[in-house]
């Protein structure tokens, strides 16, 4: 039997949305959507004003976002969705485990915490495929959460975002408060991180690529043996998959959000180099790590619980991406000669 969902743009109009780290990646789009639907006030706390890391900056967000009401009261925002976190490839997880570990927990802990005080309605956490077991069958279920520890490279992130969910239950029982949780794979798309030293995979092959191809280089080096499989889900997707949770889903069960296909790191690289049109070799470097031996999710609950499932073919995805870059880095060009041209000596 087909569920008959409500009107979401009725839903969204009548509500006042905090999208912490809206002006982010996966955040630029979670706002698009919300603008789609005609949400009545979306408020983007800037890190420059409000570090989420700090109680007192959390206070203040929420106080400067409450609005008086007739009988003198303040009334909080209706929902926060919670985006705002530090992430980053396997490298910079490697080295920077103590502030993926802290930054991520106090960050989330803090504002949940301060949301049910304040009279927030609802609060929607995003967790991680980091929260997963390093073994997990395949697909993961939620259930397989609590089976074994994270893979090393990324547990201290995993598990400082696992604790939204065991915080989300926690307050839900002893307060009844409505928090969600939700476990995204990994994200691609336009505007993705492509920075050498903190991008994620597919941005890191994609730059790779298009910088060989530039030089002429013969090769390009990837990391691992290409054994490892991944899943991965494009931006526009995920966004719609967290607004449809934030108007639909009210239950404490964590839930999956992702496209259901499984890929080889292998595959990937080589994809992405077609794609690029890169024709040289490829090289693993198998001193780096492969990370999680295999990503791929069980997404029934997503579809079911409110009516999520990914639209994008992935290779369609993935070929807006790379135009996207290929835009951003001659548009990059122009704007250093229009300086170079303007500038005082």
């Amino acid at each position: 039997m087909t569920k008959l969902w409500p009107d979401l743009q009725k839903f969204w109009q009548q509500r006042r949305v905090c999208v912490t780290g809206g002006g982010g990646f996966l955040g630029s789009f979670v706002v698009k959507k919300l603008k789609e639907l005609g949400a009545g006030e979306i408020i983007i706390p800037r890190h420059s004003q409000y570090d989420l890391r700090n109680v007192d900056a959390i206070r203040q967000l929420l106080r400067d976002t409450s609005l008086s009401t007739q009988n003198g009261r303040r009334a909080a925002v209706d929902i926060i969705i919670h985006l705002a976190a530090q992430v980053g490839g396997i490298g910079i997880n490697r080295t920077r485990p103590a502030d993926f570990f802290y930054d991520n927990l106090m960050m989330g802990a803090q504002l949940l915490h301060e949301s049910r005080q304040f009279g927030v309605d609802k609060f929607v956490g995003i967790g991680t495929i980091c929260s997963y077991p390093k073994f997990t069958p395949i697909p993961f279920k939620e259930e397989n959460l609590w089976e074994g520890y994270p893979e090393e490279t990324n547990a201290p992130y995993g598990l400082a975002k696992k604790m939204l969910l065991v915080q989300a239950h926690a307050y839900h029982q002893q307060y009844g408060f409505n928090a969600i949780h939700l476990l995204p794979v990994n994200l691609y798309g336009p505007g993705d991180n492509f920075d050498v030293e903190s991008s994620h995979v597919i941005p890191a092959l994609i730059r790779k690529c298009l910088e060989a191809k530039k030089q002429g280089d013969d090769h390009i080096v990837a990391w691992g043996d290409g054994s490892p499989t991944r899943e991965f889900l494009y931006v526009a997707d995920a966004a719609e998959g967290i607004v449809l949770a934030a108007e639909r889903y009210n239950d404490t069960a964590p839930v999956n959000l992702g496209s259901g296909i499984e890929i080889s790191i292998k595959e990937l690289v080589e994809t992405i180099a077609h794609l690029t049109g890169f024709q040289g070799d490829i090289i693993w470097d198998t001193s780096k790590p492969n990370g999680q031996p295999r990503r791929a999710l069980d997404v029934s609950r997503a579809k079911e619980a409110f009516g999520f499932q990914a639209k994008t073919p992935f290779e369609e995805g993935l070929a807006r991406m790379i135009e996207w870059y290929k835009q951003q880095r001659i548009e990059d060009k122009v704007d250093v000669r229009i300086q170079a041209s303007t500038s005082v000596t």
